[in-house]
């Protein structure tokens, strides 16, 4: 996974959140920082690196 998708998923996310969502991309996409993010990102060149702000929970 790229860092910086990694990190949001960590930021938005607990660990018993990610473990329940599994690799469900519709469950991960409900919370809007998340979609936020997706929609930002995906405009970026697959090579973007950028700092990601603390935990949003």
């Amino acid at each position: 996974m790229h860092p910086v998708c990694q990190q949001t998923l960590i930021s938005n996310f607990t660990n018993s959140e990610l473990q329940r969502h599994g690799m469900e991309v519709a469950g991960l996409l409900d919370n809007p920082n998340v979609r936020k993010f997706v929609d930002w990102v995906a405009k970026k060149d697959p090579d973007f690196t950028a700092t990601i702000t603390k935990k949003q929970r």
